[in-house]
Order: C-alpha cells, then sequence, then structure tokens
C-alpha cells in the first residue's frame, strides 16, 4: 500500500460448504469430492450440518498455558522493515549522546524510511537539490501541494536523515577534515552545518562535559589505592625524572585542563618499556616525545605529586603519541576540542568532524567508525517472545474481554468484525502506535489435553461422547484414518499427527506460512469469537514469496527462511495490488477451515476464542510431498519426517492401502527408485573421472 492510503478493502470469500449428513461421514472423500473447487482459492470454510456438536473435553480447571507476546506493527513485513530503520537511526544518534525525535508534518508523523526511500530513488540528495525537486518528494509522500512542504521535508531530511546515510555509504570517512577552511567544501557540508536545527537532542542521562581524556587511566589509581598497595607506592613519582616507554602519568581529574584553569607545569612523564624476553626496561624518551609530553602535562589541573600512572604495553614511542591526535587532521593541538570515543579510544577534534559538533557533547560519544560498525551490524533474527504470566482460560478470558471492551469502548460481541477487521491492519501499518497482544499458541494437544473427546483409559466416556471421540472430524483421528498417509508414521508428530491448541485473544495473529511439508491442515473453532482468514492457492505460492522479497528485501536479506518462521504478515491489499490472489473469510465457532497443500495462509482472532488444528495428508498430495522434499533439499532445511521413508514402508505392506492409495504409492514408488538410479549413475561417473566422492554435490 502507498504511504497514507489507511483504508483496508476486504479480499473476496474463499468458498464455503455445507456437507448432507451422508457426505459428513467420509471426511476425507468430502475433502476429496471439493477439492477441485476449494484449491483454487488455497482455503476453505466448511459448516458441519447442524446437530453436529462436540462437546468441550478440556479439562477448564487445570489448563494453564503462557501465551506469547505479540507487538503488532513488528508483525507486518514492511512496517517491520521501517521500524528496524528507524532502530538504525535511533541507534545512530544514541551512540553519538543525541535521542532521536520524529517531526510531524500536517499532522501525521514523517515516516522517515519512505523519505528516504524515496531520495534514493529520485536520484539522491544533491541531484533533488540541484533540480529543486522536493515538491515531488512530498508529493509521492502523498502529502497535499502547496504550504511549501516539500521545504521542510528537505530540513528534516538534512537534520535527521542524511548524516546517517553519510555514514552508512562511508564518505564521512574519506571527507575533508577541516569542513571550514573552504569555502566549496562547506557549501557542499552545508546541510550538516546547522545542529541546533536538529529535531535530536543530547542525553540527560550524563552531566558531566566530555574533554579529550587521553590520558585517563581504567580504572584509575586513586590516593588511597598507592597507599594501600606497595608496588603502585614504588611507581608514584615526585619531581623530574627519565622518560620510559609505555608508562605514562595520570591526571586524577577526568578532564584535561578547562580554558579558566590552568595547572602548574609538571615533570615529564616517566614511561616503561616491556621487551620481547617480558623484562621491563627504564629508557630515555627523544627530545621530541620529551617537549610534546611536557606540553601535555602542562594541562594538568593538578600538581604532579597527585598523579598516578598506568602501564601501556607494547606500544612504541611513535605509537603512544600518535594515540593522542585527531585521526583525522593528524594534529594534537586544541586538546580542549579533542574528544575521545567511548568505542575505541580514537581521538577527533569536534571541528574535524561530519557534521562538526560545536561544542564538547555530554553523554557518550562515538566516532565515525565505531557509528559505522555499530550501524551496520545485521539485525538479529525476529521471532516472538513468551509472556511472563501463566494464564488459566478464565483469567486469560477476562483479560482479553476487558482488553477489547476498553479499546473499542463498547461490549464484546457488538463490535462489528468489519471494524475489528480495518483497526488490525490500520494498527500493524502504523510505526506511531504500539499495541501489544497474547496468544496461547502451539499448545499441545498431548499435554494439555484435546478440545474433543479422545477414547482412552484417563476417563469414561459418555456414550455421546464416544460417537465423538470416533468421529473422523476428531481432529485426534483424521491424521490416522485409513486413508490417510500420516497413520503409516509411528511416531507422534506433535502439531502434524497430535493436533495443537490455540486461545487467541482480539488482534492476536498466525503470519503467512504454508504447512510442514506442504501437507493439508484442519482447523477447528470450538467456541468464540470468530476467528478472520486470508488464503493464497499454491499455483501462487511462489508468486507471494517473490513479492514479499522484492517489497522487504531487508528482511530475506538477514533471515532468507523468514516465511518458514511464521512470524511476518504482508497486508493482502499489498499482495493483491501486485497480483496475489487472496481470499479471507470468518470462522465461527463450530466451523471448520481447511488449508490445501502449498497454500499461505495467515489470520487474526476477534476476539476471545479456542481453536484446534492438525494436518493430514491424502493420496492426492503425495507428488506435493516429493516437491516439497525437493525444495527442502536446495534451502538446506530439516524434514519433520523422511518421506522416502513413508514411500517405502506404504510400498512394503500394499494390502494396508486402499486402491486409490496403492495406485499413488506406486507411482512414487517408480519415480523414487529412477531418481536413485540416476543418482548413483552420476556419482559412479564422477568417481571414475578421478574426482572425490566426498566432494561431489547431486
Amino acid at each position: 500500500m502507498e504511504p497514507g492510503s489507511d483504508d483496508f478493502l476486504p479480499p473476496p470469500e474463499c468458498p464455503v460448504f455445507e456437507p448432507s449428513w451422508a457426505e459428513f461421514r467420509d471426511p476425507l472423500g468430502y475433502i476429496a469430492k471439493i477439492r477441485p473447487i476449494a484449491e483454487k482459492s488455497g482455503i476453505c470454510k466448511i459448516r458441519p450440518p447442524a446437530d453436529w456438536q462436540p462437546p468441550f473435553a478440556v479439562e477448564v480447571d487445570n489448563f494453564r498455558f503462557t501465551p506469547r507476546i505479540q507487538r503488532l506493527n513488528e508483525l507486518e513485513a514492511q512496517t517491520r522493515v521501517k521500524l528496524n530503520y528507524l532502530d538504525q537511526i535511533a541507534k545512530f544518534w544514541e551512540i553519538q549522546g543525541s535521542s532521536l525525535k520524529i517531526p510531524n508534518v500536517e499532522r501525521r508523523i514523517l515516516d522517515l524510511y519512505s523519505l528516504s526511500k524515496i531520495v534514493v530513488e529520485e536520484g539522491g540528495y544533491e541531484a533533488i537539490c540541484k533540480d529543486r525537486r522536493w515538491a515531488r518528494v512530498a508529493q509521492r509522500l502523498n502529502y497535499p501541494p502547496g504550504k511549501n512542504i516539500g521545504s521542510l521535508l528537505r530540513s528534516h531530511y538534512e537534520r535527521i536523515v542524511y548524516p546517517y546515510e553519510m555514514y552508512q555509504s562511508g564518505a564521512n570517512l574519506v571527507c575533508n577534515t577541516r569542513p571550514f577552511d573552504n569555502e566549496e567544501k562547506d557549501k557542499e557540508y552545508k546541510p550538516h552545518s546547522i545542529p541546533l536545527r536538529q529535531s535530536v537532542q543530547p542525553s540527560k542521562f550524563n552531566s558531566y562535559g566530555r574533554r579529550a581524556k587521553r590520558l585517563q587511566p581504567d580504572p584509575e589509581p586513586t590516593e588511597e589505592d598507592i597507599e594501600k598497595n606497595p608496588e603502585l607506592k614504588k611507581l608514584q613519582i615526585y619531581g623530574a625524572g627519565p622518560k620510559m616507554m609505555g608508562l605514562g602519568l595520570m591526571a586524577k581529574d577526568k578532564t584535561l585542563r578547562k580554558k579558566d584553569k590552568e595547572g602548574p607545569e609538571c615533570p615529564p612523564t616517566v614511561v616503561v618499556k616491556e621487551d620481547s624476553g617480558g623484562d621491563v626496561k627504564v629508557e630515555s624518551a627523544s627530545p621530541r616525545t620529551f617537549l610534546e609530553s611536557k606540553e601535555e602535562l602542562s594541562h594538568s589541573p593538578e600538581p604532579c605529586t597527585k598523579m598516578t600512572m598506568r602501564l601501556r604495553r607494547n606500544h612504541s614511542n611513535a605509537q603512544f603519541i600518535e594515540s593522542y591526535v585527531c585521526r583525522m587532521c593528524s594534529r594534537g593541538d586544541e586538546d580542549d576540542k579533542l574528544l575521545l570515543c567511548d568505542g575505541c579510544d580514537d581521538n577527533y577534534h569536534i571541528f574535524c568532524l561530519l557534521p562538526p559538533l560545536p561544542e564538547i557533547p555530554k553523554g557518550v560519544w562515538r566516532c565515525p567508525k565505531c557509528v559505522m560498525a555499530e550501524c551496520k551490524r545485521p539485525p538479529e533474527a525476529f521471532g516472538f517472545e513468551q509472556a511472563t504470566r501463566e494464564y488459566t482460560l478464565q483469567s486469560f478470558g477476562e483479560m482479553a474481554d476487558s482488553f477489547k471492551a476498553d479499546y473499542f469502548n463498547m461490549p464484546v460481541h457488538m463490535v462489528p468484525t468489519e471494524l475489528v477487521e480495518k483497526e488490525f491492519w490500520r494498527l500493524v501499518n502504523s510505526i506511531e502506535e504500539d499495541v501489544t497482544v497474547e496468544y496461547g499458541a502451539d499448545i499441545h494437544s498431548k499435554e494439555f489435553g484435546s478440545g474433543f473427546p479422545v477414547s482412552d483409559s484417563k476417563r469414561h466416556l459418555t456414550p455421546e461422547e464416544e460417537e465423538y471421540a470416533t468421529s473422523g472430524w476428531n481432529l485426534n483421528v483424521m491424521p490416522v484414518l485409513e486413508q490417510s498417509v500420516l497413520c503409516h508414521i509411528n511416531a507422534d508428530i506433535s502439531g502434524m499427527k497430535v493436533p495443537w491448541l490455540y486461545v487467541g485473544m482480539v488482534f492476536s495473529a498466525f503470519c503467512w506460512h504454508i504447512e510442514d511439508h506442504w501437507s493439508y491442515s484442519i482447523n477447528y473453532l470450538h467456541w468464540g469469537e470468530p476467528k478472520t482468514w486470508y488464503g493464497v492457492p499454491s499455483l501462487a505460492a511462489e508468486h507471494l514469496e517473490e513479492v514479499m522479497k522484492k517489497l522487504t528485501p531487508e528482511l530475506f536479506d538477514s533471515q532468507p527462511d523468514l516465511l518458514h518462521q511464521l512470524v511476518t504478515l504482508m497486508n493482502p491489499n499489498t499482495l493483491m495490488s501486485h497480483g496475489v490472489p487472496v481470499v479471507r473469510t470468518n470462522q465461527c465457532a463450530g466451523e471448520f477451515v481447511i488449508t490445501f497443500p502449498r497454500a499461505y495462509h495467515s489470520g487474526f482472532n476477534q476476539g476471545y476464542n479456542f481453536a484446534e488444528a492438525v494436518n493430514f495428508c491424502t493420496a492426492d498430495w503425495l507428488p506435493a510431498g516429493r516437491q516439497c522434499i525437493e525444495h527442502y533439499r536446495r534451502l538446506r532445511r530439516y524434514c519433520v519426517f523422511s518421506h522416502e521413508e513413508l514411500i517405502c514402508k506404504m510400498a512394503a505392506c500394499p494390502e494396508k492401502l486402499d486402491l486409490n492409495l496403492a495406485a499413488a504409492v506406486h507411482k512414487e514408488m517408480f519415480i523414487m527408485v529412477q531418481e536413485e538410479r540416476r543418482l548413483r549413475k552420476a556419482l559412479l561417473e564422477k568417481v571414475s573421472c578421478g574426482e572425490s566422492a566426498l566432494d561431489w554435490v547431486p
């Protein structure tokens, strides 16, 4: 969506099926019947017969869970890119002792990321200024014409974004070190000469002013330390003495002289040199070093008798002096304007920086090299964090209902689903509103109990419960039905063969994803408010991936398997505007939603509800499962189970398969054997040519 277009347009509805009782008795047969229609949409909704109402079997009093925390605007891919960008700019200013403040333009917050991107697309800052095209930049950001908004955007860009972009490009490391000495250069860097107009202010955490802390020890011994430590006392110096390499006299005060306070001249520094054998020698320094040290020590505000020393090992005389000169101009004069970086101990004159600083900043300050290293650090992989509070169903429901009622200022069941949907997408697209919700997702039914009645020895079932416990639509039963492929896998794969439970609240979301091994999935909403779904058919799966990678390359560069992590949304309107077909539906209590192989799906909850989901695989899935394994191999992604082992196990026991499944397994087995022969032949040819078999990757 373009900046400023906040209205969400709901996609078309997915197919909805209402089977008769006769059709409903054969779950997988019915799904196969509707597949030609439903798989074109990727998802579909099934309404069971009205009197099919399974009892809720969870022991409510014993059900306790810890939800995930979801910050809504971090979920949407494009919004996350913007937030990451803002984080980088904020870090850029923070490590220089400032805090970022984003300006408002025309009563809405300025989108710094979009501003930066548009400036690049329009040819860059210099080109836009030269051609006076800032009005076009304002137009592309959907600001109204007139009102001189272009000039305002230029001002904000110069003050906030341009310095950051300069650091990112590395231009600051090779720039003119004395911009005020050259009129032409002064013009070129003029945007950086206006710190008083910047919208970022110095940090208030540290009140001390920074001078060139060139000789400050780390840590600094005090007089008390010297009295207590005989070794330090031996090294204490009174009066003149020879200069030794590596040990410098330290003023106790953290700053060098201030202009209104001159300290007495001190004798030259005593230094120590450690030779390669580890012995410490006393040496005299050259006259130049003696004079420079004398000049530096004359800046000390305290007498020499109160000075201490620090050992500087393995440094030559030149290195010792060079470490106290400006890295830009290689001069050590005007020391009251010389800054020491808190990151690497390099020194810089405040007037040699880009932008030049008018005075010594307060708080922590980092040099251009450290700033760039910090800002270029790749972002950490995005994921959800767990809440710290454990809930029961009752306590979570009370929290969820209270949140929704307060948010919309009306009773929870009176809030229209259309309103919740528009508000959800407005929030995930917002960079200024941070709304946080909680979602009880991927709760293991094996541990907490299924919402459906289950036939086991733990409790006696009533005849009604027994009927639902054996129903093919019971999500504990469907994966292991005779026509299901997964019944031939012995292990209980949580989430695939064994259902997972989901406790939702308003705005809690599940992000775009396809199922493991491109299997089917089925979701049943036991009770509560609706769940809104979006689906994309399998034929458009690669198109969706291409669009998301094209629009947010920054996310996929740092996390190539992002769509496998179930942590990223993208607005359906954005996908549709790029040609991706998307459908939607509201799943109400008592309804099923089916997702088809390799169909991307996502959605969110309208309010407090309880759902259950599981995977299943039928005979028609086998070709998709094989293609998925090839896809995983290219991505070097681990499989949940061995597809080849599954095929071999079914082929070894054909009497256990129905006719349809047996025919599908025979075809897959033939393809698998042919591929194995091809790979073995290729391997033998490589070995016969003298190549190492270990070096050969098919």
